[in-house]
């Protein structure tokens, strides 16, 4: 049966009102605007109020946007509960606003209404506030904005005593104050009557949270949508025993603080591939449901066994910090130039490898990121497709959850003989033309040449030709190089070096000698910390035959970091 959707214009005077009995579901992230956003608003409801004395009813009306609720048919007092899946935003800055008016108005206005329902037994209705907060700021906002007298204990709250939300509540009430309070009763009488019966919402409702996400992703296309993660943590963690949802909510969000939304979204991306092995062929919600979360019961288990370790996991590869004994600092520096790989489709694995191993042997861990560094360094330059890569290390995932030997010939960790070889002609070949891959090789090398001690925190690296790439006509590049021996070196390993600032245009195509002296030396602004950059520095003459050696050892180096 189709899954009935309403939408239907309504002035605040019926949405704050015992049509709807709003609530914001724990999966929602907290109250963000800020007092430009506010003050966007009141700005834009003042400025169609104007200042004219025209009766309200002919003022032009102001429309506030929308709000998407999952919401029961009917006409009781059940039926009146909603929850919020779009317009927390709005709903929660308007109650803001309501609040500030009751509390500066002085004329008897029934401001009260819009937000409390006060109770009446014959119609079963409960008493309650009309809008109710996420559970961790419900108290805070009840006693603070809704109750009558809160404003002024809010406004005396110190602003280090209080959450991201709670600082937003308190910074839009405060402005709201200190914008409405000069106004003359007269005209803050005719902004209530005008908010509450010339502004409107468009209320969308549909029973049910998938139809609902639908609606809201269609209206929010170029917004911040409900994540995944949103709706998965409204599902899982609604479904654990009542008594243990509050300690397994915060475990959720202390893991999601940790690494910051952005992270926490794509760990899940990360934990779907784990499971599922495979691209993604369908809407990741409903592999979850149809294939992951089926397959791990009770949900709590979801929480202690996949989101926590896998959490852990994912912070220890984006920071570089693991903190094993001898062995953290080749981890961590295998885990830094993974971060440099142009795809995250290594994570996968790697979250999956720490998670089995970090409590056995740093031995392992070692071992295994000095290998998937090196086969994602090689897919990288191989410039493997995302389909190649996927399989990849969807074959290696299967490895490690067999507990296979992933150091064998034929193993998905290990790089094929046929792999090494298209690698090594790469490196051989024009790298600078390989602009996907040139400054990782270059990096990896600089730091392979210091046994891993270069650690190019640089905030600027770029790459600079030896030889020019278009040399003036009477240089001593052209003098040196016949156009046979420019082409074949000046897009080569061994021409190319590392510079910690942007280039130069002018300094480019200066000979030799003046530019190792203004653009190479050390005087330049300490640009010998890189290697390769030093080691131009030391030349008497830039060569075809020093470029053809340095190309040899930069090869050789190579071959030997990755085993080649």
């Amino acid at each position: 049966m189709p899954t009935a959707i309403h939408a239907t214009e309504r002035p605040l005077s019926e949405v704050f009102s015992n049509y709807f009995a709003f609530s914001i579901p724990p999966y929602q992230r907290p109250y963000s605007w800020t007092v430009e956003q506010a003050s966007d608003l009141l700005t834009d409801v003042l400025a169609f109020l104007g200042n004219d004395s025209y009766p309200i009813a002919e003022v032009n009306p102001y429309f506030l946007g929308s709000i998407v609720l999952i919401k029961s048919e009917g006409n009781d007092a059940k039926s009146a509960e909603a929850d919020v899946v779009d317009g927390q935003q709005r709903l929660t800055t308007l109650t803001i606003l309501l609040s500030v008016l009751r509390k500066l108005d002085k004329s008897g206005l029934e401001i009260e209404d819009y937000l409390f329902q006060a109770p009446k037994k014959t119609q079963g209705l409960p008493a309650r506030y009309r809008l109710k907060l996420r559970p961790k700021d419900e108290k805070f906002f009840c006693d603070h904005i809704q109750n009558e007298s809160g404003i002024d204990s809010l406004l005396q709250l110190s602003t280090t005593q209080l959450t991201d939300s709670r600082q937003r509540i308190q910074e839009n009430a405060r402005y709201f104050l200190d914008t409405l309070s000069p106004l003359d009763e007269a005209k803050r009488e005719r902004l209530v009557s005008y908010l509450v019966t010339r502004c409107f919402l468009v209320v969308v409702s549909t029973p049910d949270l998938d139809s609902a996400y639908r609606i809201f992703s269609v209206l929010n296309a170029r917004g911040l949508n409900l994540s995944l993660t949103d709706l998965l943590k409204s599902e899982i963690i609604g479904a654990i025993p009542e008594q243990k949802q509050d300690s397994y909510t915060h475990v959720w969000e202390s893991e999601e603080e940790d690494l910051g939304r952005d992270a926490f979204q794509e760990l899940f991306s990360h934990i779907r591939m784990i499971h599922r092995k495979a691209k993604l062929r369908e809407a990741a919600l409903k592999e979850f449901r149809d294939h992951i979360l089926p397959t791990i019961q009770p949900p709590e288990r979801f929480i202690d066994e996949v989101l926590k370790p896998n959490s852990d996991a994912l912070e220890i590869i984006k920071k570089a910090n693991y903190q094993g004994g001898a062995e953290k600092e080749t981890v961590n520096d295998c885990l830094r130039w993974l971060n440099r790989i142009d795809n995250f489709d290594w994570i996968p694995p790697a979250i999956l490898y720490i998670s089995k191993h970090i409590k056995y042997s740093p031995d392992l861990l070692k071992e295994f990121f000095i290998d998937l560094e090196r086969l994602a360094a090689g897919l990288m330059i191989l410039r493997a497709n995302a389909n190649t890569r996927i399989n990849r290390y969807a074959d290696l995932l299967m490895s490690i959850e067999k507990d296979d030997d992933l150091y064998v010939d034929g193993s998905p960790l290990q790089l094929t003989s046929v792999e090494t070889t298209e690698i090594l002609d790469i490196l051989n070949g024009d790298l600078y033309l390989m602009k996907r891959i040139r400054k990782y090789v270059l990096l990896r090398l600089d730091s392979a040449l210091t046994d891993g001690a270069a650690t190019h925190n640089h905030p600027i690296v770029t790459i600079e030709h030896v030889l020019p790439q278009n040399p003036d006509k009477d240089s001593q590049w052209v003098k040196r190089f016949n156009d046979r021996e420019h082409s074949q070196y000046v897009h080569k390993i061994g021409n190319l070096t590392l510079l910690s600032r942007k280039k130069n245009a002018q300094a480019q195509n200066y000979d030799f000698d003046k530019k190792k002296a203004g653009y190479f030396s050390s005087s330049a602004g300490g640009i010998s910390s890189f290697v390769l950059t030093f080691q131009v520095s030391q030349e008497p003459k830039w060569t075809p035959a020093v470029i053809e050696k340095r190309q040899q050892e930069s090869i050789s180096e190579l071959k030997k970091l990755w085993r080649l």
